[in-house]
C-alpha cells in the first residue's frame, strides 16, 4: 500500500483526459480516491459557492442602486415652474413645505423597501433554482408546478396584481399623498391613507371612500404646487362691465397688499372681465394664485369683500327669472 492510503500504482481512468477536474486533482495531490470523487467533493461545492457569492453580490449591487435612486428622489429639487414662488411659499407655510419634504422622504423609503424586496426575491429565487440544479434535483416538475400555480394566481388574482402595480406607480410618481385634496372621479375629498392596494378618501360630508388603485383612471390633485383661485361673480345685464372689472381688480389688489394675505397670495391678482353672458346675467371672473392650504380661505375672503364692495358701488346681481319665480311660488303653494 502507498503512504497515502491508495494502492501503489493505481491510476484513475479519468486521468487520461488532462482537461478534467479529476486529472487536475490527481496531478496536484496524487490521491486516487480524491481524484475520482473530485466532482462531488470539490466541483459541485465550488459551483454552489460561486452561485451564492454571485447572487449575494448582485443583490448588494441592486440594493445599492435602488438606495441611490430613492435617496435622489427623497432629496429632489422643486420643479422649475414652481421656483419663482418657492420663497413666498416657504414664508407663508413653512410647516407645509416641511410636510412635503417629509412625505417625499417617506414615499421614497416605502418604494425603496418594495423594490429591494422584489430584487431580493428574484435574485435569491434564481440562486436557489441553480443550486438545486447543481445538487442533481430534477427541476422540470418544480418549474412545471410553478408555472401552473403562476397561471392560476394570474387569473385568480389579476385584479389584486393590477391594484398593487398601480399603487406602486401612484407612490413612485407622487400623484397624491396623505392630506391632499383630490378628485378621483367617483370620489373626491381629502386623502387619509395611500396603500399599495387601496386609497382611502374622506369627502366633505365625512363619508369615507375606499378606491382600488387599479380602478383609478385619472386623478385631479388640488394640493400640489400652487392653487389657482377662480372667483365668478354674476352681475346684471345693465352693469358697466369696465367699471365692474376695475372694482374687482381694486378689491383683489388691496387684499394682495394686505397682511397676512400678502404671504399666501403667490402672484398679483388678475381681473379677466366677462367670462359668460347668459339670459340671467353676465359672469365676471377674477383669478389669483395662492398656496394650497389657503386656497379656500382666500376664495371665501375674496367673495365676501367683492360682495360688500358691489353693494357700495351699486353693482346689482342678476334678478331672478320670471319662470323660476313662478315655479318657486307654485312649489310653495
Amino acid at each position: 500500500m502507498a503512504a497515502d492510503g491508495g494502492p501503489t500504482g493505481s491510476v484513475p481512468g479519468c486521468v487520461a483526459d488532462p482537461t478534467t477536474l479529476c486529472a487536475k486533482v490527481y496531478g496536484l495531490t496524487g490521491v486516487d480516491w480524491l481524484a475520482v470523487n473530485a466532482e462531488a467533493l470539490i466541483g459541485k461545492p465550488a459551483r454552489i459557492l460561486l452561485v451564492v457569492v454571485v447572487a449575494a453580490v448582485v443583490r448588494l449591487l441592486l440594493h445599492r442602486a435602488i438606495r441611490r435612486l430613492t435617496d435622489r428622489t427623497a432629496t429632489g429639487s422643486m420643479p422649475t415652474i414652481l421656483r419663482p414662488w418657492r420663497n413666498r411659499v416657504r414664508a407663508a407655510d413653512p410647516d407645509g413645505v416641511e410636510t412635503i419634504a417629509q412625505r417625499r422622504t417617506q414615499r421614497a423609503e416605502a418604494i425603496g423597501s418594495v423594490l429591494r424586496s422584489i430584487a431580493s426575491f428574484v435574485v435569491m429565487g434564481i440562486a436557489v433554482v441553480m443550486v438545486l440544479g447543481e445538487l442533481g434535483v430534477n427541476l422540470a416538475p418544480i418549474i412545471a408546478s410553478a408555472g401552473v400555480v403562476g397561471v392560476a394566481l394570474g387569473f385568480g388574482a389579476q385584479n389584486l396584481v393590477k391594484d398593487f402595480i398601480a399603487g406602486i406607480g401612484i407612490i413612485l410618481e407622487d400623484q397624491y399623498g396623505v392630506g391632499d385634496v383630490v378628485d378621483l372621479g367617483e370620489a373626491s375629498g381629502t386623502v387619509e391613507a395611500v396603500g399599495l392596494r387601496i386609497t382611502r378618501v374622506r369627502d366633505v360630508n365625512g363619508v369615507v371612500w375606499y378606491a382600488r388603485n387599479g380602478e383609478i383612471l385619472r386623478v385631479g390633485n388640488k394640493s400640489q404646487g400652487y392653487a389657482q383661485v377662480v372667483i365668478d361673480m354674476p352681475v346684471a345685464h345693465d352693469t358697466d362691465l369696465d367699471r365692474c372689472r376695475t372694482v374687482m381688480q381694486e378689491v383683489a389688489d388691496a387684499m394682495y397688499a394686505e397682511e397676512p394675505w400678502s404671504q399666501v397670495l403667490l402672484a398679483e391678482p388678475e381681473s379677466l372681465g366677462a367670462e359668460q353672458i347668459t339670459a340671467e346675467g353676465v359672469t365676471m371672473r377674477l383669478q389669483v394664485r395662492s398656496t394650497n392650504a389657503d386656497q379656500w380661505r382666500v376664495a371665501r375672503e375674496l367673495r365676501m369683500r367683492l360682495k360688500e364692495r358691489f353693494a357700495v358701488e351699486g353693482i346689482r346681481t342678476p334678478p331672478p327669472l320670471l319662470g323660476a319665480t313662478s315655479a318657486t311660488a307654485a312649489g310653495l303653494r
